[in-house]
């Protein structure tokens, strides 16, 4: 087994080509889009994503373009800050708090990793999977939307939160009729704003009553990104642009502090991201000769700080055991096996998930912040650890990760 056709260019999809090179495998990528996604908010690597790419060798570069964030303040609805949490706190506790010791631009990251792929990768961009025909021996037959064709011994969906390759394959729902996707009642959008002279290196999260907040986090690019959440049943997939950007406004219209500099950048933006919020859980992560790798498989929801994590680890490890198992059926069981437990643990939210972070009440938000503001002290900063840093840590990583990138 040689050939592997990746459907996405995202983290997962990238980190993927990377080993199967190293691993001697041919991977072709197809991405939607008409390039590398450039767009997006810090992602975080922790634990054993960090370690992966490490092994890479690409820890240095990532860390060099790190956001440079050094902490969050935590403001109420007034635009009074009522808690800080540094770095220094973060560390205390594994550095996987909210700020994370790797925090890097999602398409800074994405570049680097398709650069370290190096030559031997087939990219197809601007175009996607029409139709897949596995018979379950010999090769699998691939049609591309633009016309293109292809036969390989493995296809693997990394597309993605929304799968489309999940949904030719699997459908929308178990045999239950309860979909693969599960809301966890938050809704949000991601947008980059112009930087103000008071933005420093620090991110403000701001709550307000209703179960609404407005970040800002700090970027190495000049800019200042923002995210607007709220407590909602999922409300912003399937509409287009506009109706997002109607359905934010008025969310937040009568919200004060940094809310009204949001809504004027989304009102003049042509790129942002909108999304309720939620996770993928699937009895089982592949059928026939396809596979499901990173949010398309398993998304572990914003909430958890883990997708990017697990989108890497998942990658690494399912091109390792390609490389191993000539037979796709016991490569994809040694995959999972290994990798279960991991997303089992990271898609298990704190306790009070999502009503802890976003508070309906200004009594609520005076506790929450509290709260956070205990962080900062010593003899408690070991149990909000518990609470803030996710299971980032909780698998062994295949020695074969340690000897690939040298190959």
């Amino acid at each position: 087994m040689r050939s592997v056709l990746v459907s996405g260019a995202g983290i997962a999809g990238l980190v993927f080509a990377y080993w199967a090179r190293r691993h001697g495998l041919e991977p072709v990528v197809v991405e939607r889009a008409p390039g590398l996604r450039a767009e997006g908010h810090g992602v975080d690597l922790r634990g054993a994503g960090r370690e992966v790419v490490r092994r890479m060798g690409l820890e240095d570069a990532v860390r060099a373009a790190g956001t440079g964030e050094q902490g969050i303040a935590f403001t109420d609805w007034t635009g009074r800050t009522r808690a800080r949490v540094g770095r220094e706190v973060f560390a205390g506790f594994g550095g996987e708090g909210p700020t994370a010791e790797l925090e890097v631009l999602r398409g800074q990251l994405a570049t680097l990793i398709r650069d370290a792929a190096g030559p031997g990768v087939e990219w197809v961009f601007d175009d996607h999977i029409a139709a897949i025909d596995d018979r379950g021996s010999g090769p699998v037959r691939v049609r591309l939307a633009g016309g293109g064709s292809y036969e390989v011994d493995v296809v693997v969906a990394a597309d993605g939160i929304g799968s489309a390759t999940r949904r030719l394959v699997f459908g929308e729902h178990d045999e239950q009729g309860r979909a693969w996707f599960r809301p966890v009642g938050v809704s949000l959008a991601y947008l980059t704003v112009p930087r103000r002279r008071g933005d420093g290196s620090w991110a403000t999260w701001q709550h307000d009553p209703g179960g609404r907040s407005v970040i800002l986090r700090p970027d190495p690019v000049g800019t200042t990104r923002a995210a607007l959440s709220f407590l909602a049943p999922p409300c912003l997939r399937g509409r287009d642009p506009d109706a997002q950007k109607a359905l934010l406004t008025g969310r937040f219209i009568d919200v004060g502090g940094a809310a009204p500099r949001v809504l004027d950048a989304l009102a003049a933006a042509s790129e942002f991201y909108a999304e309720d919020v939620g996770q993928v859980r699937m009895p089982a992560w592949s059928r026939g000769r396809v596979v499901l790798l990173g949010d398309a498989g398993y998304c572990p929801s914003p909430i958890s700080g883990m997708g990017t994590t697990l989108a890497v680890v998942g990658a690494a490890v399912l091109a390792g055991e390609l490389a191993r198992c000539p037979d796709p059926a016991a490569a994809f069981a040694a995959y999972e096996e290994r990798m279960r437990p991991y997303v089992d643990r990271a898609q298990e939210l704190p306790p009070g998930t999502p009503y802890t972070g976003l508070p309906r009440t200004r009594w609520g938000i005076r506790v929450l912040h509290a709260a956070l503001r205990a962080t900062a002290t010593p003899p408690l900063t070991g149990m909000m650890g518990r609470f803030l840093s996710p299971p980032a840590h909780t698998i062994d990583l295949p020695s074969h990760l340690t000897t690939a990138a040298h190959g």
